[in-house]
Parts: structure tokens; sequence; C-alpha cells
């Protein structure tokens, strides 16, 4: 290890010599409008959709830089989530695929995941406040 200059905070700081501090990263109940379904009616007016993902990352570097390009950009996370449920399909099974892997695949940095997508208001015949999928991805 060896001392290196902080620019955000003014003061050196102690370098990490090797990746120890795996952090969580959550974005929590991103709320969207989308259209799965395999009824009729969830394919022309929608439902609310929630996301919740949990991304473990190394953030040893980011604590000691305070540079965005040293962790995840959790901006980009978002539009990457906000892509895949814009595409229509039946399941929430396979729209909970296609965000892990696109996830997964696009930013490396993470190291494992956890992503729970909700559908509100499931049209079952009763009062149900939403039905979910849970998946949880690693390296």
């Amino acid at each position: 290890m060896s001392d290196v200059w902080c620019p955000a905070t003014g003061v050196w700081r102690l370098s990490v010599a090797k990746k120890n501090n795996m952090s969580k990263i959550i974005l929590e109940n991103m709320e969207f409008q989308a259209n799965h379904g395999v009824l009729e009616h969830e394919k022309m007016l929608g439902n609310t959709f929630l996301v919740t993902v949990e991304m473990e990352v190394y953030t040893d570097k980011a604590g000691v830089t305070d540079l965005l390009e040293d962790t995840i950009n959790y901006q980009l996370v978002y539009q990457a989530i906000k892509k895949q449920i814009e595409i229509p399909s039946n399941l929430i099974e396979h729209v909970a695929h296609r965000i892990v892997d696109k996830l997964m695949n696009k930013f490396l940095k993470i190291q494992a995941l956890s992503l729970t997508l909700s559908k509100m208001n499931p049209p079952l015949g009763g009062k149900v406040e939403k039905v979910s999928i849970q998946m949880e991805r690693r390296r």
C-alpha cells in the first residue's frame, strides 16, 4: 500500500493494494409503466412494474479516488433497465432474464446482482398487491 493524493478531498489517503471491500449499490423500487402480460388488456393498457436491483461491486478504488469511472454509474444502470422494460413480453420471467443478462454483460464491475421485478395489481381474479420474480447472478 502507498499514499495517494485525493484531489476531491485535498488530503493524502492510503491507497488500496488489492480489492477487498465488496459493497452493494442498490436501486430501489424504480417504477415503470409497461405492456407485459398474456392477456390482451395487459398488452393494450399496460401496468405498473417495480424493479429493485442490488449490485455487488468492489468500491475500494472509488472510495479513494472519488471518481465515477471507478464504480458503477447507476444512471447508466437505470437507463439499461428502462430500455429492457420498454420491450413488451408475455412473461415477467422473460423481462427479468433480459435485464439481468444486459446488466451483467454491460457492466463488468458488477460481481453479483440480485433483481426483483414486480407486477403491481396483477389480474388474478382477486386482490393481489403484486407478483414478483427474484433472480440472482454471480460471475
